[in-house]
């Protein structure tokens, strides 16, 4: 950089670890660092805190470096850290790969923060750490004005908006309700309140679910559990690892497509992608299959379908999982605004299944479960109400509505992408027409940058890093795609000032259809 900057974060989790991560492996002048995190809950964030060793992260550690480049960063940690092993009785008994515990990527994520801040302030910069809340951020001539909610007012250069995405959402409007558990971190607290002869409803059916379900198991629970939803799809399987290596589907490819038919469309990204499948021997039409008939099969069909090919040889979606962390990005701001809707409106919620899937052990035990008449997984979740007697009543679309005595939430977070205590600095920069909402949810971003866009002008002193940036960016969560935004970010914050360009209006271009204007 060419001279020393000042930053301020807001937020502390995981995200804010990858950033902090990358800004102290750049080069330039030392500047000055602050990360604002009210939680308790500092580098681990909602996913990563102290819970139940039952919950283990859902990739191998490979996948969960947050040093870019580096995918042995975490492992090398591992190997540190005393009793943490990653072969024999570690590792998941069906594909032997290791998936550690959450609480103990928590650690990591810990420990890699304050190296990177160690690192930061031996090379001269000022960094702190404010347990405060960011109230309201306001554009001055040259930096951002943040307020927070203990009256702190301070300037940075540039801030970074890396808030997460919150709790659940409260889809069936049951808050406040005896026996509703809004929010089900950490599960080692929360679960405490069910009785061990309660039917248990869980409300969504992703990984949160798997999370809950595992330890209502663990706790030796003998009561009947369903899993309701709208579409009733659990979390795919992952397979054995293997070692990949994309030729095809690569942002350097995908963008000569785009740029030679004027804008990449859904027929493009299948074409790139049979050449790749093609060259690696793997069957397109596994993913075709899995898209199109995804509920063709019962959930409890389709998991024991995906537990029985943990060992399949076709590499097709093993292709997938690989190519949407390292060309995922590039290939959602290339696609054509239609084509984006479209695939959310169908399939995001197969895409996210298949892209996010679960250890084998974890499906071997929902279907050992399901197999013994515990466990069911319904779709066409209508609504459920609470009783005023006592406990819930769950409508199910073409079934007889049954009774529950516990309720747990583990939905998505609002379509917002903005947690609770962040509405009012996102209040406060959509009315300083800082920025502007997506219409697929988060903020307004450019492509590449990460910076908050506002009636296509792109203001350099402003970015988004995290579950913020949904809509612009499909997936937002995987520690590989926070790595690759910090890249991107910390990349923008060394670009030399560039001259702002006269005001205009229209929309954002995609990617590599030239720099937008730049407000700074």
């Amino acid at each position: 950089m060419s001279r020393g900057i000042s930053i301020g974060v807001v937020g502390g989790g995981a995200a804010a670890v990858c950033l902090v991560d990358a800004l102290a492996r750049a080069d330039g002048l030392p500047g000055e660092l602050v990360v604002f995190e009210p939680t308790p809950h500092v580098w681990r964030g909602r996913a990563y805190q102290v819970d139940t060793e039952i919950l283990r992260v859902n990739a191998t550690p490979e996948d969960m470096s947050v040093r870019e480049g580096d995918g042995a960063h975490f492992r090398r940690w591992l190997a540190t850290r005393a009793g943490a092993s990653t072969t024999g009785q570690d590792a998941d008994f069906r594909s032997a790969a290791y998936f550690p515990a959450r609480s103990l990527y928590g650690a990591y994520l810990e420990d890699s923060a304050r190296a990177g801040l160690g690192e930061l302030r031996r090379r001269g910069w000022r960094v702190s750490v404010l347990g405060e809340t960011v109230t309201a951020a306001r554009r001055m001539p040259h930096q951002v004005l943040l307020s927070t909610g203990h009256g702190r007012k301070r300037c940075f250069d540039h801030v970074v908006l890396a808030v997460g995405a919150g709790g659940p959402q409260d889809v069936c409007g049951l808050r406040g309700a005896p026996g509703f558990l809004a929010e089900p971190y950490p599960l080692s607290t929360t679960l405490r309140t069910l009785a061990d002869d309660d039917h248990v409803v869980v409300i969504g059916s992703g990984l949160t679910c798997v999370d809950i379900v595992l330890a209502i198991a663990a706790r030796g629970h003998r009561g009947p559990v369903s899993v309701v939803s709208r579409a009733g799809v659990l979390p795919a399987v992952r397979q054995r690892p293997r070692s990949l290596d994309l030729r095809h589907l690569t942002p350097q490819r995908l963008m000569a497509v785009a740029a030679a038919s004027g804008g990449l469309t859904v027929d493009d990204v299948w074409g790139v992608a049979r050449a790749e499948f093609r060259e690696a021997g793997a069957a397109v039409h596994t993913v075709v299959d899995e898209i199109a008939g995804v509920r063709r099969d019962s959930a409890v069909d389709r998991l024991r379908r995906h537990l029985g090919a943990v060992d399949s040889p076709d590499l097709a979606l093993r292709l997938l999982q690989h190519a949407i962390p390292s060309a995922g990005p590039t290939l959602w701001s290339l696609l054509r605004e239609e084509e984006k809707g479209r695939i959310l409106r169908r399939h995001r919620r197969t895409v996210m299944s298949l892209c996010c899937p679960m250890p084998p052990s974890s499906a071997a035990v929902l279907l050992a479960l399901a197999e013994s008449g515990q466990l069911e997984v319904l779709a066409g979740l209508r609504g459920i109400r609470s009783r005023a007697a006592g406990g819930f009543e769950v409508e199910i679309a073409g079934r007889a509505r049954f009774g529950a005595d516990k309720v747990v939430n583990a939905t998505s977070a609002s379509p917002e992408c903005f947690a609770a205590d962040a509405r009012p600095l996102m209040s406060s920069l959509i009315r300083d027409r800082a920025v502007g909402r997506h219409p697929h949810g988060g903020l307004q971003l450019e492509p590449g940058s990460g910076r908050l866009v506002h009636d296509g002008i792109a203001d350099r002193r402003l970015y988004a890093l995290g579950s913020v940036a949904a809509g612009a960016q499909f997936f937002t969560f995987g520690i590989p795609v926070l790595v690759d935004q910090s890249r991107r970010i910390v990349a923008a914050l060394q670009e030399p000032a560039r001259r702002a360009a006269p005001p205009r209006s229209g929309p954002v271009p995609r990617h590599g259809a030239g720099p937008l204007p730049v407000a700074r």
